[in-house]
């Protein structure tokens, strides 16, 4: 089906947004200029009023206008549209050139508070990096990547947000035909570890060298006073993945496709589409319909975090030393720190989801084999027991440890879930736990585990419905979700794990 149009009116002539751009500007070589597709029938379907207001842009969200202007009919005069050049290894196969075949950068804006943020539109039409595509993009993947973003914001995890979603009134094809849309998302910038991989597979050395000084005026400044800024930024760069990896773990989010296009140098979420919250506990969880051989697996993600970064250290591997010897020395040593430095990361989350009071050391009396790990083993071996209780009794990630907030008077609602995984060895976790927690627990686990989450099941029915003309589904779960740790009252269902046989043959797949 196609969108009736929002207006017939002339498009009126847009106000500058007072865009400052960047990456047009110093980096001349990267991008390729490209205009968006006009759309024929554009229908505004969603608009963040909150985020504009925040990015300072001059949208009230009542303009008539909108809908061409987030189609890309109208552009703000100040807009410079572009395509950007990255490379990328996908499921580990690199590929030399791939680039902006759906996108484009329209440019820069800095917010009231001094951030930089990129506008891009997604689903905009062809692009010289389109390899054969069409360039367009459909409801359902458009407003998926709007609600997840979304989400993940409300969740506190850093991640490109949308701004604005457009039905053009024209179809796409793919499987079926779908009605066409535009995503206008929004991001701290869109430089991606495949960003160098493309001028290092060239040989551009020169090129290299200025996406990393941008990359350190815009995203890491505190890198350019370091001896070797460009080790220091790298180092920024793989400590900011590995705290974002970690949220994704702590809150059972699989990405699906971390192909090194898709990591940022910002360190935020970006591309959300095979993406799903895993419900029942298994480490070896996949939904992409793309990953047949499981390398995306929830329990990869902090393996593949170090193999991405390997790839952006050999892209850097000429500004670490002059010396090929002495900068894969350097290049080793700082990949050798990423585990841990996520490891720790993952431990100080576990100890906010238990309510952990301070941080234990040693080894818990009766605790796994996890318990003798290092100084903090006594807490990740409790953390630990509790996932292979979990596991063991195919337990919902975000029920359980919601359902531990209340534990601390009741222990009802988590062996509810655990029991089937061992009521004794449940019991006897809870006491272990219950050693580590003070008064000040629950208001701390009901602060860092969520009751809501995008449920994959109340996914695909909004955007179901959201395709076929009824956005209303996709208000309700947007509204819920961005509120992810109040007790929403009159609200439970969007807190319940899917009917029983939706997970097992549940697949999701690349569509913005």
């Amino acid at each position: 089906m196609t969108f009736p149009p929002q207006s017939d009116a002339p498009v009126a002539e847009l106000p500058a947004f007072g865009m400052d751009n960047s990456y047009a500007r110093d980096l001349p070589g990267t991008y390729l200029a490209v205009k968006p597709a006009p759309a024929p029938a554009p229908r505004l379907l969603r608009f963040n009023a909150g985020l504009a207001r925040d990015l300072g842009l001059p949208l009230t969200g009542q303009e008539a206008w909108l809908a061409d202007l987030f189609a890309g009919n109208a552009l703000p005069p100040d807009a410079e549209p572009l395509a950007q050049a990255y490379a990328g290894h996908q499921f580990g196969g690199f590929s030399p050139q791939l680039g902006d075949g759906r996108a484009l950068l329209l440019g820069e804006v800095v917010a009231p508070d001094g951030r930089r943020f990129d506008l891009q539109f997604k689903g905009s039409g062809r692009t010289p990096f389109s390899r054969g595509g069409d360039g367009k993009a459909a409801v359902g993947p458009v407003l998926r990547e709007y609600l997840i973003g979304e989400a993940m914001a409300a969740l506190g995890v850093p991640t490109t947000r949308a701004l604005a979603a457009v039905a053009t009134g024209e179809p796409v094809f793919r499987e079926t035909e779908l009605p066409g849309a535009v995503l206008t998302r929004v991001a701290a910038s869109h430089l991606r570890v495949g960003t160098f991989q493309f001028f290092a597979a060239r040989k551009d050395a020169a090129q290299v060298r200025a996406l990393a000084d941008y990359a350190i005026r815009r995203h890491h400044p505190e890198a350019a006073g370091a001896e070797n800024p460009h080790l220091a930024l790298f180092d920024a760069v793989a400590a900011a993945q590995a705290r974002l990896v970690a949220q994704w773990m702590a809150l059972g989010f699989i990405h699906g496709v971390m192909n090194t296009d898709n990591m940022t140098i910002s360190g935020e979420t970006i591309d959300y589409g095979p993406c799903a919250f895993m419900e029942a506990y298994a480490p070896g969880t996949v939904f992409s319909s793309i990953d047949r051989q499981g390398r995306y697996a929830y329990a990869n993600q902090p393996l593949i975090l170090v193999w991405n970064l390997a790839r952006l250290a050999e892209a850097m591997l000429g500004l670490f030393s002059p010396d090929a010897d002495r900068a894969i020395e350097i290049a080793n040593d700082r990949l050798q720190a990423v585990t841990p430095l996520y490891e720790a990361e993952w431990l100080r989350l576990m100890r906010a989801k238990l309510g952990l009071a301070g941080e234990g050391a040693g080894a818990d009396e009766g605790a796994g084999a996890g318990g003798n790990l290092d100084g903090s083993g006594g807490d990740r071996a409790l953390a630990e027991d509790l996932l292979a209780l979990m596991q063991a009794a195919g337990a919902d990630w975000t029920m359980t440890f919601r359902a531990l907030s209340r534990a601390t008077e009741d222990d009802g609602p988590v062996l509810a879930i655990l029991g089937s995984g061992g009521t004794d060895a449940a019991r006897g976790w809870l006491a272990r736990w219950r050693r580590r927690i003070d008064a000040g627990s629950a208001a701390r686990m009901r602060a860092a585990n969520p009751a809501f989450i995008p449920r994959n099941h109340l996914v695909e029915e909004a955007l179901a419905a959201a395709t076929a003309g009824d956005m209303a589904p996709f208000e309700r779960l947007l509204a819920v979700i961005t509120r992810p740790f109040d007790d929403q009252q009159g609200q439970e269902a969007f807190a319940l794990p899917a009917p029983t046989g939706f997970t097992e043959g549940y697949r999701t797949f690349c569509g913005t």
